[in-house]
């Protein structure tokens, strides 16, 4: 049996005896170390090489987003943040946290039931392993997009995917295409991620409302509980929309199917495909299992650039190697090229 080696950052010694029970409750995991500040963490991590660390945001001094950006800038180790923070207001900080490294963020539960002890256990047990990479360091803003339309740009993304996003985004300033984003998340934290990303974006960042139309230079990004698709759109004569060059389209949120992910990265390109067909641009980055794999291989199939990134940048390589494995990537790119890349396809597509 491999054993899952965990250090414990938590400021409450009482809060932290307790995960230390319901980490070691089935024998498969172990708390080799147990910090209450950040600097004590740092030192448990350098020390002891932990599979996971668990992260409690309220530390004292810099806090737990702190901890996180020295673990994740010296020593990348999977960290799950496990926080009161992530709820309600605060749910902006737990999304900073990913932005600083951590793998994913969880609210910490007011009451531990067998279901939460069994929560946790799971997501400590997926996260040892996956593939991390050292924090980037700086953000730049280019100039202000310009407006003129374009096919749709299609990006989905699960763990690590907001770390990502923070790269891309910054990147796409005066995009000729609307972009349309899935990220594999709490629903707790879609408000405080959406946040963050109009802070580092280049282009003005929306929730996408149903009904939509895209407009060029602008991300929309998928609420919680619905699928985000492209569909086609009527204009107010009954004729197609003309929202880019594919026939145009509409944005809707549909709550069917229901899934393990809702959003889901393959409703999202299977609409588009459906759509726009091969004048579209669909981006598949890191995270956990095969979402989004069918979904890209509908848009290759329709003649529409593919992107996948690769493995060594990718947090966790789950969703662009299904999507490799099916041979549904046009091209696969560094997390530091996909900006160039989605731009290329742009620039082809509107020519």
């Amino acid at each position: 049996m491999t054993v899952v080696r965990v250090v414990v950052v938590e400021d409450s010694r009482v809060q932290r005896a307790h995960l230390v029970d319901v980490l070691e409750a089935e024998r498969d995991i172990t708390v080799v170390g147990q910090a209450g500040d950040s600097v004590d963490a740092m030192a448990l991590v350098r020390r002891l090489r932990p599979d996971v660390v668990t992260m409690d945001l309220g530390l004292p001094g810099d806090g737990g987003l702190g901890a996180i950006e020295r673990i994740m800038a010296d020593l990348p180790t999977p960290i799950l943040v496990l926080s009161a923070r992530v709820t309600g207001t605060g749910s902006a900080a737990a999304v900073e946290s990913l932005l600083a490294g951590a793998v994913e963020a969880l609210p910490k539960p007011e009451r531990w039931d067998a279901e939460a002890e069994r929560q946790l256990r799971c997501r400590v047990r997926l996260l040892r392993g996956v593939t991390v990479v050292a924090h980037p360091q700086g953000r730049r803003r280019p100039p202000v997009p310009d407006l003129h339309r374009a096919p749709p740009v299609a990006v989905a993304a699960s763990t690590g995917g907001p770390a990502a996003l923070a790269e891309i985004l910054p990147c796409l300033g005066g995009l000729a295409a609307p972009v349309l984003v899935v990220q594999h998340l709490h629903p707790q934290l879609v408000d405080g991620f959406v946040s963050w990303m109009r802070r580092v974006s280049a282009l003005p960042v929306v929730v996408a409302a149903d009904g939509d139309l895209p407009q060029a230079g602008v991300v929309y990004i998928a609420p919680a509980g619905a699928h985000l698709k492209l569909v086609p759109g009527l204009a107010a004569s009954g004729g197609p929309t003309r929202a880019f060059p594919a026939g145009g389209g509409r944005l809707a949120l549909d709550p069917d199917p229901p899934g393990l992910h809702r959003p889901s990265a393959d409703q999202l390109f299977r609409s588009v495909a459906a759509t726009a067909g091969g004048q579209a641009v669909g981006v598949l980055l890191t995270g956990m299992g095969e979402d989004g794999a069918g979904g890209l291989l509908a848009l290759r199939r329709q003649g529409a650039v593919t992107i996948a990134q690769d493995e060594p940048t990718s947090v966790v390589f789950g969703m662009p190697q299904a999507a490799q494995r099916l041979g549904a990537a046009t091209e696969v790119v560094a997390l530091g090229h996909v900006h160039g890349a989605i731009r290329g396809a742009v620039s082809r597509l509107v020519r």
